[in-house]
């Protein structure tokens, strides 16, 4: 059974940073492509950033370029998204999935507000 469980997010102010990280289970790591999406209040899923299996190759939504950052850890079954320069248009519930599946954790809170 695939698991990912989300961590790292919580209350910051504008321009601030955070990491968020990803636990995964139940599936070999290392061969899938990675993404994070987000959920803003009373909104759909947007996708925010993707990974290759071996993390050489990363893409990101127009608006977190140069801010955000995807990266993991095929040692550690672990996908990462480093955010700084936070906004409060930021302010979602991010989740990592599999890049071709829907999420399957519960996420991570991340609210950006002073």
């Amino acid at each position: 059974e695939v698991q990912l469980v989300e961590s790292g997010g919580g209350l910051v102010q504008p321009g601030g940073s955070l990491r968020l990280s990803c636990a995964a289970s139940g599936f070999t790591f290392s061969s899938y492509a990675m993404k994070w999406v987000r959920q803003a209040p009373g909104k759909g899923l947007e996708w925010v950033s993707s990974t290759s299996s071996g993390g050489s190759s990363t893409m990101y939504r127009d608006s977190v370029k140069g801010r955000f950052t995807i990266s993991r850890d095929n040692a550690k079954n672990t996908l990462y998204l480093h955010m700084n320069n936070l906004k409060s248009e930021d302010t979602a519930v991010y989740y990592c999935a599999i890049f071709n599946s829907a999420p399957v954790g519960q996420g991570t809170q991340v609210t950006v507000s002073s």
